[in-house]
């Protein structure tokens, strides 16, 4: 018979110090600290997330503990995201878990932070059972951009990317030049409701194969705010709803055009999304409406698990604990990790 195991999860790739405690594949507890410091500066600074981080990172597990009504000597196995993210950020998290797994003399597990973006869907879930190998994962964030033939747990093989920025990214400096404030994709995705997403018409980026760019889409926006803003200042004012339904429309558009052509290219069915993207109304409901009309097998992850959290990292660290795919303590953090 199988022995329980408990698995505190710690990721700190970014600006969010999080925790959360696992009970074999069950979220006993999943807490956030969020860091609002950045929203001055439209977007993150590396030293000041860090410094939060070291802040928050031992009141965030406390509290991860408590929640789950356990002591930390039950714990099993500690796993901690090595990378990608921001140097500094990862190495607080890292420094944490190695030493407590250290004084717990327990398993010390190192996480892909991008894997368990699109792992996160093997948490527990009474709504929908996990999907079944192999499937097209597609990573939507902040930073990054991918397509992933993904034929286990851990066989995961990136077959498109972005060639500049990440969608998230290119939401961000959008709603910057609208004066939105950051992150501005869930502000974008708001206002978009009220909009006309045919008002603004952008061009499709050309990009051969399964990569895909946002820098020149992103360009012809601010150039058309820019310029109609000379004609009319009040151009964003009177026109933000539009210009936010039809921007998205458009980042959406290209995403979904390679999600398409990554399938049939690989003739999979299972299209598996994650990352803090993904809890994007409009490409949740094409999805949505991709599934129910041309049959696709589309696992959307619960919107608390679409954000940087730490129980994808917990459900990474337990499958790896099973396997016995143990870290080490001299495994450096990685800015630059790859799959």
């Amino acid at each position: 018979m199988k022995k329980t195991s408990y698995i505190l999860g710690i990721e700190s790739s970014c600006d969010d110090t999080a925790a959360a405690i696992l009970k074999d594949n069950q979220v006993l507890s999943n807490c956030i600290a969020n860091q609002k410091i950045h929203q001055s500066y439209g977007g993150v600074v590396p030293e000041l997330a860090s410094r939060a981080h070291q802040a928050n990172i031992v009141p965030v597990v406390q509290q991860a503990l408590s929640i789950a009504n356990i002591d930390k000597k039950e714990l099993s196995a500690i796993a901690y995201t090595r990378g990608p993210g921001l140097l500094g950020s990862l190495l607080v998290g890292s420094a944490f878990a190695k030493s407590l797994a250290l004084s717990l003399e327990i398993p010390l597990i190192e996480v892909n932070h991008m894997q368990a973006h699109l792992l996160c869907h093997f948490i527990n879930n009474e709504d929908q059972s996990p999907p079944e190998f192999p499937f097209l994962g597609v990573t939507l964030s902040g930073g990054h951009t991918q397509l992933v033939l993904v034929e286990s747990h851990f066989e995961m093989k990136e077959i498109g990317k972005t060639r500049d920025d990440a969608i998230g990214e290119a939401f961000d400096k959008c709603g910057k030049i609208m004066g939105l404030n950051y992150p501005a994709g869930p502000e974008i995705d708001r206002l978009a409701k009220e909009g006309d997403p045919n008002a603004f018409d952008f061009p499709i980026p050309k990009v051969d194969g399964l990569d895909v760019s946002y820098s020149g889409l992103k360009t012809a926006f601010i150039n058309l705010v820019n310029k109609n803003s000379m004609k009319n200042p009040n151009f964003i004012e009177e026109n933000l709803n539009d210009l936010c339904a039809s921007i998205q429309k458009t980042l959406v558009t290209v995403i979904i055009n390679k999600i398409i052509l990554a399938k049939e290219k690989y003739k999979l069915n299972r299209v598996v999304i994650g990352g803090g993207v993904a809890a994007n109304s409009k490409i949740r409901s094409v999805l949505t409406e991709k599934a129910n009309l041309d049959h696709w097998e589309v696992f959307l992850p619960p919107f608390q698990y679409t954000t940087d959290n730490a129980a994808m990292i917990g459900i990474v660290g337990y499958h790896k604990l099973l396997s016995q795919q143990l870290g080490t303590m001299d495994q450096s953090v990685s800015a630059r990790l790859s799959l």
